[in-house]
């Protein structure tokens, strides 16, 4: 598993120290709350656009893991270095990020929100406009030929069964006919001219390997 801790991809502690930081869909927001405990940013801002994901996190750093406290706009975000809260929480969507341009040093993402917006162009886009010139994007997701296979940890999910072009989305539906579920697939050329039309510059594509030492079948 490629951890943070070892890679150093946003930066080592003295390059966030100075930074402010913003994670896009942060779920429970466990990798801000481990930034927050680890390598402290001048400034920490944690979105997703599910409000119960983000009072699990509230719940998780009651129970012990570094401070998180629910916002509902820019407005509420953390100021200080030395916040106690550690991680400012805001319930936000990554199609419309509520902040200003030029506003972070740097944004991550960690398996969220990116291949569950429909206009990946246009979450890029948004990505580079709250970012200060110079600013560094960090992101990870399910690696495009996984799409391939079916999800099964067995023998079946080797089997390759949709093709690597197919982008029609996952969708999982309610009894009511409702799509609860809905995940977008992207090719790597996909990823990259979106970045690319972004503005960004590519730096790194990192395709982890699997560790030596993993023996379950299930996790990231």
């Amino acid at each position: 598993m490629l951890r943070e801790e070892h890679a150093s991809l946003l930066g080592d502690a003295d390059v966030l120290a100075t930074a402010d930081v913003l994670e896009i869909g942060c779920g429970s927001a466990p990798c801000s709350r481990w930034l927050a405990a680890h390598r402290p940013p001048k400034s920490l801002t944690a979105f997703d656009v599910s409000m119960g994901m983000l009072d699990h996190g509230v719940t998780a750093a009651a129970a012990g893991n570094s401070g998180a406290r629910p916002g509902r706009g820019p407005s509420s975000r953390t100021k200080s270095p030395r916040d106690i809260t550690g991680v400012n929480l805001v319930q936000a969507d990554a199609a419309a990020m509520p902040f200003s341009d030029d506003s972070f040093d740097i944004a991550f993402s960690v398996f969220g929100a990116i291949p569950f917006v429909a206009d990946s162009a246009g979450l890029m886009r948004g990505v580079a406009r709250v970012l200060r010139p110079g600013g560094r994007f960090v992101f990870s997701v399910t690696h495009p030929v996984r799409w391939c296979f079916p999800d099964d940890p067995g023998p079946a999910g080797l089997k390759a069964g949709i093709p690597y072009f197919h982008r029609t989305p996952y969708v999982e539906r309610d009894d009511a006919g409702t799509a609860i579920y809905v995940e977008h697939h992207r090719t790597m050329g996909d990823r990259v001219r979106d970045l690319v039309s972004a503005g960004f510059v590519l730096e790194d594509l990192v395709e982890p390997e699997w560790p030596e030492d993993l023996d379950v079948t299930w996790g990231q």
